[in-house]
């Protein structure tokens, strides 16, 4: 009995030794860096859960605006860093689509990143410029697009994002040809639509909304087999006869891969509770996009599926960047 009391009493202090061991996190302010710019989806996001996140962690949250070069100027940021208190919110486009568009990288996903938890995810929408053009329905946007013989451009929030190569896929389906013009992130390129600068766009919601409200942008189409609520008005691009394009463009935080696993649970665990506070779903549903959450696991898997399904696509398709 004495030899079992004796050894309960090293166990329980080897646990608080262990414990004691262990640094607290956060130490000091917690910087996310948003690789678009002020408005965006990302940008919403991250704003959106980071006074909840900053309660639960004790320390403020600061957002960090990097936008450019489709969205790896944000995420080598946060490659690179070594200060133990930075992450970004990164998207398909630098993450898992890049490897197949750039020959060079200043980063390489798969071993200076580590998945912590994907926010959010949701379709990409198929926009047009009410001024410009007059379609209504896909079908007659293909019809419009056609007559312009090669001589349509579109916007999308950056070159390798998934607005761009949702559109790529898109216009080899439907046999069309535009071109493309890159913004640094989804508020000027949706812009760029509403004043007539671009004839259409794929991109997700958010930034379109106003636009639409305003009779400057009209929706058309979404490119996922399911419709968010806020959306469901809206036929899918397979309803309209285009079962091959679909895609969803998604959300998540990363960190570098230097940080430990404990901290990157606990980042995880405390993002899985905001996601779960209602005003922050209502806020994001409110804007089309659909909260996930889950395990770092479970996003791994996710950005494995998109490099499975997309490598193949970017190459078919021929799309390389520099």
């Amino acid at each position: 009995m004495q030899r079992r009391h004796l050894l309960s009493v090293a166990l329980l202090a080897l646990a608080a030794g262990t414990a004691v061991a262990q640094p607290a996190w956060p130490t000091k302010p917690v910087k996310i860096v948003v690789p678009t710019g002020p408005g965006s989806s990302l940008d919403l996001i991250a704003r959106l859960m980071s006074d909840k996140l900053a309660a639960r962690w004790g320390q403020p949250v600061v957002i960090e605006n990097k936008p450019g070069a489709g969205g790896m100027l944000g995420l080598d940021v946060a490659a690179k860093s070594t200060d133990g208190h930075t992450m970004a919110i990164g998207f398909n486009g630098p993450i898992a689509f890049a490897p197949f568009l750039y020959s060079k990288m200043p980063y390489d996903p798969a071993k200076d990143l580590v998945p912590v938890i994907m926010t959010t995810s949701q379709p990409n929408v198929l926009a047009v410029s009410v001024d410009k053009v007059q379609a209504k329905t896909v079908a007659d946007f293909v019809t419009w697009a056609k007559a312009q013989d090669g001589k349509m451009n579109y916007s999308s929030l950056g070159n390798g994002s998934s607005a761009h190569l949702t559109m790529e896929l898109f216009l080899s389906e439907a046999g069309l040809k535009a071109t493309h013009v890159p913004y640094n992130g989804s508020p000027p390129a949706a812009m760029a639509v509403a004043q007539g600068e671009a004839d259409v766009t794929f991109m997700v919601a958010p930034a379109l909304l106003p636009h639409v409200r305003n009779n400057k942008v009209r929706l058309l189409a979404v490119s996922s087999a399911q419709r968010p609520d806020s959306l469901k008005d809206l036929p899918t691009l397979a309803d309209a006869g285009y079962k091959n394009v679909e895609s969803l463009a998604w959300n998540g935080y990363v960190v570098p891969s230097s940080t430990p696993d404990a901290v990157v649970q606990k980042i995880n665990a405390d993002a899985n509770a905001v996601l779960q506070d209602p005003a922050v779903q209502q806020a994001l549903a409110a804007q089309g996009l659909t909260v996930v959450g889950g395990s770092s696991t479970d996003f791994q898997r996710a950005i494995d599926a998109d490099v499975k399904r997309w490598g193949p696509v970017i190459t078919r398709l021929g799309v390389k960047l520099n």
